[in-house]
This record gives structure tokens, C-alpha cells and sequence, in this order.
């Protein structure tokens, strides 16, 4: 008699990043690169950073003082495109690098996994990039190690599996996604996040909301169809109940603490926990995986026309990925407490609201209510038409959706052209 075949997934799988957390974690990036016998170092940092963060001075001294040479990269572009990745690899692929070291936010750490990735296995960038969209071929082994001192309290970047990229000449936002992409060590230090300035520490704090969120709500793991090869089985599985321990703790530390630190970029104690739940947040959904508004996130930030943001130094029309993220949030999370009123119940109450005498479909309905107060708090803009969006617009938002099959497998419901439309026009405007 055969053995009994589950049709669906059974098994979780939890990958994270060896990590270093604290006030000073930073200054170990010497001890890190040095036990790990690295010949020939590429150094990705932001030039700002670089030359007027003083914490990140102190880390640059601290290699000198031990000794240790980087080639330096420090021309980096916010929300990184697929021809600057390509630029910066042609840029620097003559020194065959052994070690790669990150000290930046998520496009500066993005860039590091994806420079990384083709030095270590050549080829053509869409070989990696996510179906349909790239090939998405399989990897060969490893990279070559990244190390990682994220600057940003926001994209967990330092602990996922992923980088994102604008795809310039399909106008839309897309990824890669492997598991060996993850850095080989996270160095998170709180000190370094001080010197945001509000409307970055909004967007970034907004993205760490999100990324919990969605992971927390997202289709679950043992309601996938079963893997017949375990290198087949995605980077993001579904939520289950590691994610969700990590996730829950995200999700009340922001509550808690990003109006504190929006308000105060001193508040170290803010600062620290706003590190923390990245982090988490980033563990929770690099190995649960998102959903609706990252996926609408893509073609919001690849269409936009005329929108510059407050607060960043941008020379041409952008939108801050923890901004995209979380405009749609309040609409998506409406259609999706329907299947998860429980969770999203729970997730309303960490983030603040008072339910307990809710029945649990009335709790859940707090939660878009929730975000959306919270965004209006932080002066996210409000909604799609303050980046310029008309309803004319939502087609093509919701063509560039449902590009992103990797994301909208999270989805806990079959996702329609109708419910993405729904989505769309709900967020145009939020209050």
C-alpha cells in the first residue's frame, strides 16, 4: 500500500539572519568582516550617509582603525531601478569580490543582495527577476556574503529574502526573491536611525506596519498546494505560527512607539523599538510573505508622473515604497477581515483600538480604521489623488497588480479584477 500524500503543504520553514541588536551593534562590523577572512571587500553606502551620518563616520573610522580596505560604492538611487542594478554591477564587477558590506537603507541593502547575486552567477538581470515578469531561474548555490547595517527603520531588508526594483520600460515595480539572497549577518543599531528626518521616518514606519500586517493576514501555509521538490517550495510560504509570533509583536510595538517617533527623532527609546519591530517585521514577512497593498504598492510607485515627496531628496517623480504600501492598506484590509475576522480582531487591538466588546467581524472592520488613523497622524498623504491618481488611472493600476503573481499568492481569497478595482477606488482618497 503507498504511503498517504498530503495534498497540501505540510511543513513550515523558517529562515532569518544571524542578528546583532542595539546601541553600538554597528561598531562590530570590524570583528565581522575579519573572522571572516575577506580579501576583497565592496563597501555600498549612501553618500549622504557617508559623508554627514556621524554614527556611520564612526563605523568608516573603525575599519581604518583595524586595518580593513573596502572598494567604495556611495552613488546610490533611492527605490533603485532595474538599469541602475545593472549600472552598478558593469560599475564594479572587474574586482572579484569575496565579501559585500551595506550601510544604508532598503535600496542601498536591495542593491548589495542584487550586485552580489550577479557577480557570484553572471547572466542577465531578468534571469532573476520574478515571474512573469523574469524567469526567476534557479540558483546554483550561495551568493557571495552580504553584511548588512541597515539606517532606516522600515523594510527589514537586513532579514529578507528579497529586493525590489522599478522595471523602467514596463513601468512597474517587481522583485527577486530567492532564499540565498539574505545577508549573512544583520549588525541592527537604533543609533543610526536619529538622523531621519519626519516624513522618512513616517514612510519607513508605515512600510514596517504594512509588512506585519500582511504577513499576519495572509493565506496560510497548510492551505497551499504541496511542494513535489523542496527546492520548489517559494521563499514565502504563507503565515503560520512562527511568522505570527513575530508579526504580533511588529504590530504592537507600532502602535506603541511611530507616533513617538515621528514626533521626536530623539526619542531614542521610539527609535529603538520602531529597529526592533522592522526587524520583526521583516523576519514575520520574509518568510510569510505579503499581499494585496504591496502588490498594488508596485504599479502605484512604477506609474507615478508628477509626485515628489516631502522629506526625501528626490530629482525626479517618486513614491516612497512605505508610502505605496500603505495607501491601499484600509481597502484591502476591509475585503480581507471577511476571511480572517479573528486575526484582524487582534491586529486592531495591538495597534490601539478598543474591541473587546466586538463581535469579531465588527473587530476586524477596526483595523483598516485603525491604519488609516494612524497614516493621518504621521501625515501620510491622503490617498491615491494626492500622488496625483484619477480614476482614469485604476486600470492600469490594476494591470500592473496582478503582474505580481509572487505577492497576490498571499492573498487569502481569489483575487478579481473587481476586488482590485474596489481596492483602487476606496483608496483615492482615505479621510
Amino acid at each position: 500500500m503507498e504511503n498517504f500524500k498530503y495534498p497540501v503543504e505540510t511543513i513550515i520553514t523558517f529562515q532569518t539572519v544571524p542578528t546583532k541588536f542595539g546601541i553600538g551593534a554597528s561598531m562590530e562590523l570590524s570583528y565581522e568582516v575579519k573572522k571572516r577572512n575577506a580579501q576583497k571587500i565592496l563597501l555600498l553606502i549612501d553618500k549622504n550617509l557617508e559623508e554627514n551620518n556621524p554614527y556611520v563616520k564612526d563605523i568608516l573610522d573603525d575599519l581604518a582603525k583595524h586595518n580593513i580596505k573596502c572598494d567604495t560604492y556611495n552613488n546610490i538611487h533611492i527605490e533603485p531601478t532595474d538599469k541602475f542594478f545593472i549600472k552598478v554591477v558593469n560599475d564594479t564587477k572587474s574586482n572579484n569580490f569575496d565579501l559585500y558590506v551595506t550601510i544604508g537603507g532598503g535600496s542601498t541593502i536591495d542593491t548589495a543582495k542584487v550586485v552580489s547575486l550577479m557577480h557570484t552567477f553572471g547572466g542577465d538581470l531578468f534571469d532573476y527577476i520574478n515571474k512573469p515578469i523574469g524567469r526567476a531561474v534557479s540558483l546554483k548555490g550561495p551568493i557571495k556574503p552580504v553584511i548588512a547595517i541597515p539606517t532606516t527603520a522600515g523594510t527589514g531588508a537586513e532579514s529578507t529574502p528579497t529586493a525590489v526594483m522599478d522595471v523602467i520600460d514596463l513601468k512597474v515595480k517587481t522583485g527577486i526573491s530567492y532564499q540565498e539572497i539574505r545577508p549573512v549577518c544583520a549588525l541592527i543599531d537604533p543609533l543610526l536611525t536619529i538622523s531621519m528626518n519626519k516624513y522618512v521616518t513616517a514612510s519607513t514606519g508605515m512600510d514596517v506596519a504594512i509588512h506585519a500586517l500582511e504577513s499576519y493576514t495572509n493565506k496560510p501555509y497548510d492551505t497551499r498546494p504541496k511542494v513535489d521538490d523542496p527546492s520548489k517550495r517559494p521563499a514565502y510560504i504563507g503565515c503560520n505560527i512562527i511568522s505570527d509570533l513575530w508579526c504580533e509583536k511588529a504590530i504592537e510595538i507600532v502602535g506603541k512607539y511611530l507616533r513617538r517617533a515621528f514626533s521626536n527623532p530623539y526619542d531614542l527609546e521610539a527609535r529603538w523599538h520602531m529597529m526592533l519591530a522592522s526587524s520583526f517585521a521583516g523576519i514575520g514577512f520574509g518568510n510569510a510573505g505579503l499581499h494585496i497593498p504591496h502588490s498594488m504598492a508596485y504599479p502605484i510607485a512604477g506609474l507615478v508622473k508628477k509626485y515628489k515627496p516631502s522629506g526625501y531628496n528626490a530629482s525626479e517623480s517618486m513614491v516612497p515604497h512605505g508610502i505605496s504600501v500603505c495607501l491601499t492598506a484600509p481597502a484591502a484590509f476591509k475585503l480581507t477581515a471577511k476571511v480572517w475576522p479573528a486575526k484582524h480582531k487582534k491586529a486592531a487591538k495591538l495597534l490601539g483600538e478598543d474591541v473587546d466588546n466586538l463581535i469579531d467581524l465588527e473587530g476586524a472592520l477596526k483595523l483598516s480604521e485603525a491604519v488609516a488613523k494612524l497614516m493621518k497622524d504621521i501625515e501620510i498623504p491622503n490617498g491615491l489623488s494626492a500622488l496625483g491618481y484619477t480614476k482614469e488611472d485604476i486600470p492600469l493600476i490594476v494591470k500592473g497588480t496582478l503582474k505580481q503573481e509572487r505577492l497576490l499568492a498571499g492573498t487569502p481569497f481569489e483575487v478579481t479584477n473587481e476586488m482590485l478595482s474596489f481596492v483602487a477606488q476606496e483608496s483615492m482618497t482615505l479621510w
